[in-house]
């Protein structure tokens, strides 16, 4: 009957209304969850078949909850470099073990990007779930496959060990003094057979030819050392003309050369104006030859070669004689700057926008780590919520699609940056007001409808 329809009414109602009162009180809690997304509850009234006609059956109202999944929330300022949050659409890839994923295990979709660095390497957020990406190979080269979560892993920052970086090449600003020193070009004998060298006088003043000008610079060999190479200049009598000579500090750390230690010698030329004569010089080899100089590694059998007891690499290094010149002035380095970096270990984390993850080192070098990629769905609001604040894909949400940041839709990464939660406290308590009232409205349906019924029943008596 009508009246016993009335009583489930306002059974719905209080129910309807009860799941509302849930929905705002998760949203109140979570408003300083990071990237939390509201939820609300819409109320969708429900018609039964009206079978007498002039009698009114009441049906009740049914609670319809939707997320508000795809609304952005402020991007607000954080001091830790791994605290990242996403511009735009997309959801960051985790899972909630560090190792051994398989195909079987679940990928949760998340935009709490409030990642830690914990005890083994690995991206962290505070809710237990692992950062995925794609991992650059040891040349720094990354392969995204978009179509196959299985390509992504955990991203560490501490498993790539400490990295060394050799030279390739030294930048050097001197000036030689046109002047020179006495005018001689030293002992008699001194020739482009380079016997009494200045690599001899470098290890035995009295048997070797003193230099007008000599500088040491610091190479980084491929294990890591130091290596010292000199640079040592000898004024000809022929104008805008030295000789010279490339040698090891110590001798004993090149073998191979016409003389203990060294590399290379022949002549340095300079133009008229003073600036550097590659054309002619024949320190590098072959008149005209780009200056750089050559070491060949420990294990070589022949030629100039770092001594078999070092066990290192060969070195290859280009000089930059650009500021190199010949004035009537003292003879003076203004700056050597070689590249290259001795061993490093990982002190910190950066994170660019287009979501390359790279560790610094404490020598100076980036390396670069990883590539984070973002899923898409076609309906985020429809994603299935998990704890730790996270999503699932559901049948309406759509497949997912892994981008690249910045590309085909999807957000761009702001490091050292949180998502706040999208929640309004304002209007959540203004819906809190309103929820109370209806609730209370739909128990006096229940009352009133009691009411009625036991009238009915007092009909008897």
């Amino acid at each position: 009957m009508s009246l016993t329809s009335s009583l489930y009414a306002g059974a719905s109602g209080l129910v309807a209304n009860a799941a509302s009162m849930a929905a705002i009180s998760d949203n109140i809690a979570n408003t300083n969850t990071t990237a939390y997304k509201r939820n609300q509850i819409n109320f969708s009234s429900m018609v039964s078949a009206q079978l007498v006609q002039g009698r009114y059956s009441a049906s009740g109202v049914e609670a319809i909850t939707r997320s508000f999944v795809s609304n952005q929330g402020s991007i607000q300022a954080a001091t830790n470099p791994t605290d990242i949050a996403i511009g735009g659409a997309g959801f960051f890839v985790v899972t909630d073990k560090a190792t051994a994923v398989t195909e079987q295990d679940p990928r949760f979709f998340t935009r709490s990007g409030s990642f830690n660095v914990d005890a083994d390497g690995f991206l962290k957020n505070d809710a237990g779930f692992y950062l995925q990406g794609w991992l650059a190979d040891e040349d720094g080269n990354i392969s995204p496959d978009p179509s196959d979560l299985n390509q992504m892993n955990t991203i560490n920052i501490k498993n790539i060990g400490a990295q060394v970086q050799p030279s390739t090449e030294v930048i050097i600003n001197a000036n030689l003094d046109k002047r020179g020193v006495t005018g001689s070009v030293g002992p008699a004998g001194y020739n482009a057979a380079t016997t009494a060298s200045m690599a001899d006088y470098a290890v035995n003043p009295s048997t070797g030819t003193k230099p007008d000008f000599a500088f040491t610079m610091n190479i980084v060999d491929s294990s890591g050392g130091i290596r010292r190479i000199a640079m040592a200049f000898l004024k000809d009598t022929t104008a805008n003309t030295w000789f010279a000579e490339i040698y090891a500090v110590p001798d004993s750390d090149v073998v191979g050369g016409v003389r203990p230690g060294q590399i290379a010698s022949g002549l340095v030329r300079f133009n008229p104006d003073g600036s550097f004569d590659q054309a002619t010089t024949t320190l590098f080899g072959a008149p005209g030859n780009d200056p750089n100089f050559a070491i060949a590694a420990s294990s070589a059998a022949v030629g100039v070669r770092f001594a078999p007891a070092l066990g290192i690499e060969a070195a290859d290094i280009d000089l930059d004689l650009t500021n190199f010149t010949q004035f009537s002035a003292l003879s003076v380095v203004n700056s050597l700057n070689p590249d290259g970096a001795t061993v490093g270990n990982v002190t910190g984390v950066e994170v660019t926008e287009d979501g390359k993850v790279s560790a610094l080192l404490d020598n100076g070098l980036v390396r670069l780590v990883a590539q984070i990629g973002l899923a898409t769905f076609p309906n985020p609001d429809e994603l299935a919520a998990v704890s730790g604040n996270a999503y699932s894909q559901s049948s309406r949400s759509g497949e997912y699609s892994i981008k690249q940041p910045k590309l085909g839709g999807a957000g761009l990464i702001e490091s050292s940056a949180l998502e706040a939660s999208n929640v309004d406290l304002g209007t959540e308590f203004t819906s809190l007001i309103v929820t109370q009232r209806a609730y209370s409205a739909s128990s006096k349906i229940i009352v009133t409808a009691d009411q009625m019924l036991e009238e009915l029943i007092n009909i008897k008596r």
